[in-house]
């Protein structure tokens, strides 16, 4: 049963990273003045597992600061995610 937790640490990684790059992406895009990523896009990737990489990025390339709710949304993210982690080590 521990590949479960396994299993969704891989897909948060993943996600993580995803959101990352993905932030970083529409940051450069921004600032070359070229089409950006939606805000639901980013908004998504981070809450359906990107959350941690998601807020690195905010922080990192000061992309999207100004704008709390992708804080909320992220943290929201972050503690459900955190929440499936604690449970399936609980469960384990």
């Amino acid at each position: 049963m521990k590949y479960y937790l396994y299993i969704f640490l891989a897909y948060l990684a993943v996600m993580s990273v995803a959101a990352f790059f993905t932030y970083h992406s529409d940051k450069r895009k921004a600032k070359k003045g070229e089409r950006r990523i939606p805000e639901k896009t980013l908004l998504w990737t981070g809450f359906l597992g990107g959350a941690a990489g998601a807020l690195a990025a905010m922080e990192i390339f000061r992309h999207k600061t100004k704008h709390t709710y992708f804080y909320i949304v992220n943290v929201a993210g972050l503690l459900w995610q955190a929440a499936v982690v604690l449970f399936l080590v609980i469960k384990i």
